[in-house]
């Protein structure tokens, strides 16, 4: 699926200054008069650009975002992210890759943009070798690389500049110490949609090693689900037929996250003492967890992965390589029944839940 979205340059008319036409209207305008006038005002138009802008005169750069699942919702927001930054920028982006994990068709979308002379490459590096020669090969063409969402595991000889997205390891182990304290013992799912794939599985190995650590007599049930939605829902509800006497249902990505709030709803697990929760703000799983559906859920900020993607290929451009790149941690979240209430009562891109531009009022104390 290959999605090229093509935004307005940013405007550089000043439209606080009277038009050359209004001024001739009042009579303060005429013949050489008026024409020595209107290269007056144009020239102090083009100072004026010049002092609001931050950026002089640049390329309509565009920038190419490699994703692994195109049209999951979790990216919706990310999508929104990049626009919003391209759109401030005066850039253009174009969002491609696999709707199925499929590291092959990514690589393939990759091999395409350097192809086009992208002006930066951004991809989610879900596998630890297949990104590697497509990057060099970038990187000696001119084409700067940045990873966003996924990134290659520590000492991987993938050259990406920068890492744009949430410490996945630290973030799985935070999960594992949340399963520890609600759960004393026996067995619980951890459900994961693409073992191995380095978007996920460092969560999940985080969160094991937490329940190791933690000394409880827990055991884990590692259950892959699949790459999309529908999939999720049903390998959850299905395990949990066949497992009644687990004691938590988890997961450590956003669709098996919604699976498991789903399950739990559906057969009634709260009140039988089955704890649930894992990653993302997926609307569904929003409102399930504010109807008690589930005790948690983990958020990681999917538009600021498209945004300071952006802000950093763009910065990278314009300084010629001399500013950035740099790692940023989009950071961790816990979202609970006590804190959901401000993500349910507004609907904003930056959550993904509404196309709409607006600036939200704040819900109170921050902290």
């Amino acid at each position: 699926m290959s999605e090229e979205q093509d935004r307005p340059a940013v405007s550089s008319t000043d439209t606080s200054s009277p038009s050359t036409a209004a001024l001739r209207r009042r009579g303060l305008l005429t013949g050489a008069t008026a024409g020595a006038a209107a290269t007056m005002l144009a020239g102090l138009a083009t100072q004026a650009r010049a002092a609001e802008t931050a950026f002089p005169d640049h390329p309509r750069w565009k920038f190419v975002f490699i994703n692994h699942v195109t049209t999951n919702p979790f990216f919706v927001p990310t999508q929104y992210g990049i626009a919003d930054a391209c759109k401030l920028l005066g850039c253009s982006y174009q969002w491609t890759g696999s709707e199925t994990s499929d590291a092959g068709q990514m690589v393939n979308a990759f091999n395409a943009a350097i192809a086009s002379k992208a002006d930066a490459i951004a991809t989610c590096l879900v596998d630890p070798k297949a990104f590697n020669d497509p990057t060099e090969r970038a990187l000696a063409a001119g084409i700067p690389v940045f990873a966003y969402n996924a990134d290659a595991p520590p000492g991987s000889d993938n050259k990406r500049l920068a890492y744009i997205g949430q410490d996945l390891y630290k973030a799985g182990y935070a999960l594992g110490e949340k399963i520890a304290s609600l759960v004393d013992g026996g067995k619980v799912a951890l459900f994961i949609a693409t073992p191995g794939q380095l978007n996920i599985q460092p969560r999940f190995d985080g969160a094991k090693d937490a329940i190791s650590k933690s000394g409880k007599s827990i055991t884990v049930d590692e259950i892959a689900t699949g790459p999309t939605l529908n999939e999720e829902i049903g390998k959850v509800q299905a395990y949990y037929l066949g497992h009644q006497d687990v004691k938590g249902l988890f997961a450590v990505d956003g669709g098996s996250t919604q699976g498991v709030a789903m399950a739990i709803k559906l057969y009634n697990l709260a009140k039988k003492g089955v704890h649930g929760g894992g990653f993302d703000l997926l609307p569904k799983t929003l409102e399930l967890i504010n109807e008690g559906f589930g005790d948690f859920t983990i958020d990681q900020q999917p538009y600021l992965q498209g945004f300071y993607t952006v802000l950093e290929a763009f910065l990278f451009k314009a300084s010629g390589g001399l500013v950035g790149p740099a790692d940023i941690n989009t950071g961790l979240k816990f979202v609970t029944k006590e804190s959901v209430g401000p993500y349910l009562a507004t609907k904003t891109r930056y959550e993904g839940n509404s196309g709409a531009p607006q600036i939200v009022p704040s819900h109170g104390p921050i902290g």
